[in-house]
């Protein structure tokens, strides 16, 4: 199967490169054999009857549901996958903190600050980019995104929070977590049901939503203002609203393909494309979160 997000969707946990992953083919006729993905029957999101990760010489040699699994060694479990998101959103909070504190947003130095912002997240898409064309996840890349990503994080939060709402940063972290805690114990609990037509529904939407917020960048670019209107007063807090739904449906996605790359024995260093692609959407969910609880005070 294939995420939502651009990490999972490009490799990994996907087989459109030759790579295993999860986006399986039809099952075939005589019935599951040994190696059989347990998410076949009844989920029209998995489909297949082998075990994408069989080449991975300490992945489980059976994958029954109630079938006994060998001893796993150099396989991703639930903790590598916790151990290295930590890090990576470690790095984003550490960063941000420092730029907080060294990158003044007074109006003095307000210019160069937001240019410092500007090229790193310049830069941490770059290193985004390279890290979804590698084939293999690079610790290295993932940490240097989340650096300079936490760069840019930290200058945005500290100028809304001076300029805009004071307090209001603080809220969009505890909104961000209560998304997270809320859809990871939904998707646990079996409320959110990850599916084709709920991967369907997401990718719509999703493309939707830019196709909207790239329309309005560019009449505010070209025309000055806001643009369309998307981005301030009621239509903002609607998109607002939808781009955080947008970011839980994500987390789903997210959740459902690090369960798989489990079940599936995925080796260990897929931790780190997981840890990246969480991060990923977390900085969404946050961006989002941050700009909707601005809106709303600003207009108090």
């Amino acid at each position: 199967m294939r995420s939502s997000n651009p990490v999972f969707s490009r490799r990994g946990f996907s087989r459109d490169n030759g790579y295993a992953g999860f986006n399986a083919q039809q099952p075939q006729a005589g019935g599951p054999a040994v190696g059989t993905n347990p998410y076949a029957t009844g989920n029209p999101y998995a489909g297949d009857a082998t075990n994408p990760y069989a080449t991975n010489p300490y992945a489980p040699q059976d994958t029954q549901l109630g079938a006994p699994q060998q001893a796993r060694g150099n396989v991703m479990t639930i903790d590598d996958v916790v151990s290295r998101t930590a890090m990576t959103l470690g790095t984003v909070v550490l960063t941000a903190v420092l730029s907080w504190l060294l990158l003044p947003v007074d109006p003095a130095n307000l210019g160069k600050s937001y240019g410092i912002a500007i090229g790193a997240a310049l830069v941490a898409l770059v290193l985004s980019l390279v890290q979804s064309f590698k084939r293999k996840p690079s610790p290295a890349l993932i940490l240097g995104y989340a650096a300079f990503e936490g760069v840019f994080l930290g200058v945005i939060s500290a100028a809304v929070s001076t300029y805009i709402a004071d307090g209001v940063v603080i809220q969009a972290v505890l909104g961000t977590m209560a998304v997270f805690a809320g859809v990871l114990i939904a998707y646990k609990m079996g409320w959110i049901r990850v599916n084709r037509r709920f991967y369907g529904f997401v990718m719509a939407a999703a493309m939707g939503f830019m196709l909207l917020m790239v329309t309005n960048l560019l009449f505010a670019v070209f025309a000055g203002g806001d643009g369309l209107g998307f981005r301030s007063g009621g239509l903002g807090i609607l998109f607002g609203v939808i781009g955080i739904i947008l970011g839980a449906c994500f987390l789903a996605l997210d959740f459902k393909q690090v369960e798989d790359g489990v079940n599936y024995g995925a080796p260990r260093e897929e931790a780190w494309l997981a840890a990246f692609g969480l991060t990923m959407t977390l900085v969404w969910i946050y961006l989002e979160m941050l700009r909707l609880l601005s809106i709303l005070q600003g207009d108090d």
